[in-house]
């Protein structure tokens, strides 16, 4: 796709992430609708990609939520949608409440399904549109400490392989983007622990929001960032049983640090 002409709602514009993507895809010559939580980080946001650019606060949890973000999209001439929100899930399954399970899910699964919904008539009546939905390694690797995280993304990645077979005789596109862990402030401090603990790599968003630009450029399904992450992620696909084994290993310090009972 042509960035030129691309008019974009980017949720979770208030973090990392989101305000780095603002950036590039600002920079790339796009039109941006931000939407976030934050009206202060918001207006920030605005105030660094400049003049041309909207914002809006929205509860993307709540029907209300979605059918206003849809709105203002339609209004705003949106031909892309990219569900960035989302929220980390750190913990033992069950030491997690349902409450904190139940968010997990709503944000990081049915919000961009139910927006992507409420979206598709107006995409699919632009002469080229797009959907780009971030996932993580965890949908491919689905990691311990992490299960109702792991299951969303998951989740998400079957979505976005699905509507992209659904609407083949269109001119939408759909595009997964799973990177692998990213540095950004929104990882707790027992996260940071873990992948010091584990020697995991770690992306800047500078770099992870470089590759979601490219990726939307050039098009194409599916994207995986990240190396061995991703060579990790197919073996899991076919092979399982090596992931189970190899993660055994490291099952002791993720409960270290994932535990809320266990003495850190």
């Amino acid at each position: 796709m042509n960035l030129q002409n691309a008019r974009i709602l980017l949720t979770g514009a208030c973090g990392g992430l989101g305000q780095e993507l603002a950036v590039q895809l600002a920079k790339a010559g796009a039109k941006l609708l931000l939407a976030g939580r934050d009206r202060a980080k918001l207006a920030a946001t605005i105030g660094m990609i400049g003049s041309g650019h909207s914002s809006m606060t929205a509860d993307l949890t709540s029907p209300e939520g979605v059918a206003e973000a849809a709105g203002a999209a339609h209004a705003f001439g949106v031909n892309v949608l990219i569900n960035n929100a989302g929220i980390g899930g750190f913990g033992l399954y069950d030491e997690q409440d349902w409450s904190t399970v139940a968010r997990i899910l709503a944000i990081n699964l049915e919000t961009p399904m139910r927006l992507t919904q409420a979206m598709l008539p107006a995409l699919k009546a632009r002469p080229q549109a797009a959907i780009v939905n971030m996932g993580s390694t965890f949908g491919s690797l689905p990691f311990a400490g992490f299960t109702a995280y792991s299951a969303a993304k998951a989740g998400l990645r079957g979505f976005s392989q699905a509507l992209r077979r659904e609407l083949a005789d269109t001119q939408v596109a759909v595009i997964h983007i799973a990177p692998r862990a990213i540095n950004t402030p929104l990882n707790s401090d027992a996260v940071n622990a873990l992948n010091r603990a584990l020697k995991n790599n770690c992306d800047s968003p500078e770099a992870v929001a470089r590759q979601v630009v490219t990726a939307l450029s050039n098009g194409g399904g599916e994207h995986h960032f990240g190396f061995p992450e991703k060579f990790f992620a197919w073996l899991n696909g076919v092979a399982p049983a090596l992931i189970d084994r190899g993660l055994a290993d490291k099952l002791a310090v993720i409960k270290q640090h994932a535990s809320v009972r266990l003495p850190r």
